[in-house]
């Protein structure tokens, strides 16, 4: 059943939709070419499909131990691109579910972030080993190691700049943001102003910079291309805030996965607002753009939630 609310903000509907047993683990999720949504089930080994008519299917790996976590649309290959953090390999899940899975060349890495490239390549980080990678669409790996200053940083989420030119990703345990060009070169350490605020997701806001959360410190931050950063205390410090995407609206959307709640912040940091999620302690983790303009939420527990923008 819908769940209309209301704050100073937009008014907004979060529905429920159920996707797997509360076993599963729906973590990460992401709209696919074919205008479906496409999430992890990280406790399952299983990839989802919601397809735009609302049919959900599953289509397991050939590990149900491999841990898949973060998705993401491919660079126009019109496949979908995954982690596979406990297996330590790379997936890839065409329209049709066929699953491919590419071994990384560092033992027991720890992929998590994943993102599509200005460059017509993915590129993910390596949480355990302190690089960050690159595959081409035919499965060519590259690895580039991090600064020894920021050894044991935990490289986490990852995304592709506005220019197209260069990924900018977090260091969760560095507390520290950075970003490489596409070609490997020039790598770049932004040290945060908040100690331990141990930022997570990351993404490319609407006004040229790029946004992130820090779960550690239950603030939101913003750093220009020049490296500049400005952080958004949230109203519940407590939150620990995870993943955020840019939303239709021009605002920045994100997961309080703490607090059971989804929080929206104004691209000029002026304004925040939070909306409960009706389901008890539903671990909220990933959030996307969905094909017909909401948000949508996976949450640990089992469903997905749909965040209309009234």
């Amino acid at each position: 059943m819908p769940h209309p609310q209301s704050s100073s903000g937009p008014r907004v509907t979060l529905t429920g939709v159920p996707v797997s047993d509360g076993e599963a683990g729906p973590y990460g999720i992401a709209t696919g070419p074919d205008g479906a949504l496409w999430f992890t089930k990280v406790h399952e080994g299983s990839v989802g499909r919601v397809s735009p008519r609302g049919g959900v299917s599953s289509y397991p790996l050939a590990s149900a131990d491999s841990g898949p976590t973060v998705i993401v649309a491919g660079p126009g290959d019109g496949a979908l691109w995954f982690t596979e953090y406990k297996g330590h390999r790379i997936g890839r899940i065409a329209a049709d579910g066929t699953v491919d899975s590419f071994a990384l060349p560092t033992p027991q890495c720890g992929p998590y972030g994943i993102a599509a490239g200005g460059d017509g390549a993915v590129w993910f980080t390596e949480m355990n080993t302190d690089r960050i990678g690159r595959i081409t669409t035919d499965g060519e790996v590259i690895e580039f190691l991090l600064p020894p200053t920021v050894a044991g940083g935990y490289p986490s989420a990852i995304a592709a700049g506005p220019d197209g030119e260069r990924m900018w990703f977090t260091l969760n345990l560095a507390n520290a943001v950075g970003s490489i060009r596409t070609d490997g070169s020039d790598i770049e350490i932004h040290p945060l102003p908040t100690p331990d605020a141990g930022p997570v997701g990351i993404t490319a806001g609407p006004d040229g910079a790029m946004w992130f959360v820090e779960i550690g410190a239950g603030q939101i931050g913003r750093i220009d291309a020049d490296g500049g950063i400005r952080e958004f205390p949230l109203p519940d410090r407590t939150s620990r805030p995870h993943a955020l995407v840019t939303g239709g609206d021009g605002a920045l959307w994100f997961t309080e996965w703490g607090a059971n709640r989804v929080g929206r912040i104004t691209a000029d940091g002026s304004r925040i607002d939070e909306y409960a999620i009706p389901s008890p302690a539903s671990e909220p983790h990933g959030i996307a753009l969905g094909a017909d303009g909401a948000l949508w939420v996976a949450m640990e527990t089992g469903s997905l939630a749909r965040v209309g923008i009234a």
